[in-house]
């Protein structure tokens, strides 16, 4: 079965999804592929309207039904575009063993490689007992709102996989929550006797710096460089419906996104209250210090839909093991990595797997990686590594 893994179907493959432009919002064409590719080999395909005219497929290859189940989750929606291209990024290419393209590192590459998996056994002509569901899904980098609304409709597997690009010599079971909040700032133009007015860049510098000197409330977790804050954009001196058609003399309002990684324990509320403390510090002293503090952020933002929890999947999960066992048989090494991610950078962003964890379907996170935010790229090699072991996991879990 294992010699169907097949090098130039994968990336062919991952090159058709890579041509359609999928950003948070903007998945349905690349989901309607997915439906056609897949209802075409013969699966049973759903096309899920999520919000109106917000698709995403999840298709199963059908078993006899005597068996267990597997899902394999990954998302269509891909960050937005770093400068510094050399060629068109919807147009995905191969230098060596890695393959360029816009999202193909998170997470087009894993999408591509959990379908040639489950490709791999249909055109072996395996006779399967239980079924593998193919989630691709929308949302996730708005909290995972795709993977909750097929949890709401009752996919329910008895083991999932999530392909995030955590790279295919590691399994990960551990990694932290987010939780996301617009603040906004007010200022005031000058008016009257008012000269100066209230500039709110300026208020929100000190609101940046109070934050940042905050501590959060936490109880120390396994999990290395977390909980983490980040504030990772700011829009000010536009108003509050960021008008971009005359330059303002006097910011009369500023946001800023900020980003916490949770650990176990925190709380949308308990970070509410750590930020309120910061913030309101700053109001006792400055009664020209206001602002709002907002969550989830408004859509406008295309950002954080729900939160992620933290996740923390025992390894001693079966499906877990599994993952492990296939890896050792396939490569004859022992995986980097089991439980806790490669490096305290892939610890900082919540995935889909918390969703299926919190929903009591085991799962792990096994993706092929590669690098950058930039000039995106995934190494092929792991690629179809991750097929390969996944296809001997949906073996093990649906035969």
């Amino acid at each position: 079965m294992l010699d169907r893994v097949n090098q130039r179907e994968l990336l062919a493959l991952t090159k058709d999804l890579v041509k359609i432009p999928s950003f948070f919002g903007e998945e349905t064409p690349a989901a309607q592929f997915v439906a056609e590719h897949l209802s075409a080999r013969g699966y049973e395909v759903e096309l899920q309207e999520v919000e109106r005219g917000w698709f995403q497929t999840v298709a199963t290859l059908k078993g006899s039904g005597s068996g267990r189940s597997i899902m394999f989750n990954g998302h269509l929606d891909i960050e937005p575009l770093a400068e510094g291209w050399p060629r068109n990024p919807f147009d995905a290419w191969v230098e060596g063993n890695r393959i360029y393209g816009a999202g193909v590192r998170n997470m087009k590459s894993g999408v591509c490689s959990m379908i040639h998996a489950a490709e791999a056994i249909r055109k072996a002509g395996v006779k399967l007992a239980g079924d593998i569901v193919i989630a691709t899904v929308l949302g996730e980098c708005q909290g995972g709102v795709g993977t909750k609304h097929l949890l709401e409709k009752g996919y329910k597997t008895d083991a999932a996989v999530v392909t995030e690009p955590y790279g295919a010599h590691n399994i990960v079971t551990k990694h932290g929550g987010m939780s996301v909040f617009s603040l906004h700032v007010f200022g005031r133009h000058p008016a009257g006797d008012d000269l100066a007015g209230v500039d709110a860049i300026d208020k929100m510098m000190e609101a940046i710096g109070a934050i940042r000197g905050m501590k959060l409330t936490y109880k120390p977790w396994v999990v290395p460089g977390l909980p983490w804050l980040k504030i990772g954009s700011i829009i000010g001196g536009r108003g509050r419906d960021y008008d971009l058609r005359s330059p303002y003399r006097n910011s009369d309002f500023c946001t800023i996104l900020i980003h916490v990684t949770t650990v176990p324990g925190m709380t949308t509320e308990t970070v509410r209250k750590d930020l309120e403390g910061a913030l309101n510090g700053i109001a006792k002293k400055d009664p020209d210090f206001k602002y709002e503090l907002i969550h989830p952020p408004e859509r406008k933002f295309n950002t954080w839909l729900i939160d992620f929890p933290p996740t923390d999947v025992p390894v001693e999960e079966e499906i877990v093991q599994t993952v492990v066992g296939n890896y050792r048989k396939i490569t004859n090494k022992e995986p980097q990595n089991i439980g806790l991610p490669a490096s305290e950078l892939g610890a900082r962003y919540g995935d889909d797997d918390a969703h299926l964890w919190q929903a009591g379907i085991p799962c792990c996170i096994y993706g092929p990686g590669g690098g950058s935010y930039g000039l995106d790229y995934a190494n092929i090699d792991e690629m179809l590594l991750c097929s390969k072991v996944l296809a001997l996991t949906a073996l093990q879990i649906c035969g």
